[in-house]
């Protein structure tokens, strides 16, 4: 069964616009590895002060990040990524994620 996973990231200041382009040719690796790792319909929204809204439908999300975790690529990208996060000292975007409670759903 897929579970439904929603989580918030915050950009810099005066940073969307350039971590936007970058969502814009995402490397056909990283896609790929994404889809191996479980994250389905995988999206990202952003409102104007930079907060970032994502989703995605997998099986574990805790599996899925750990099968990222592992590769090669996803530590590429999140080295690129990570000076536009306000995030603490020596984190990534991706060890920051934490999923929102879900608590209404229309089928």
């Amino acid at each position: 069964m897929s579970t439904r996973v929603c989580f918030t990231l915050r950009i810099r200041p005066g940073m969307l616009a350039d971590y936007q382009r970058h969502h814009a040719t995402v490397w056909p690796e990283m896609l790929e590895a994404l889809r191996e790792a479980g994250w389905g319909n995988y999206s990202l929204f952003a409102a104007p002060d930079g907060l970032v809204v994502g989703y995605l439908e997998t099986e574990s999300f805790e599996r899925s990040l750990a099968l990222m975790e592992a590769t090669e690529v996803n530590a590429r990208w999140q080295a690129l990524m990570q000076p536009y996060f306000e995030l603490p000292d020596g984190e990534r975007p991706d060890t920051v994620m934490v999923p929102l409670q879900e608590y209404f759903h229309l089928d």
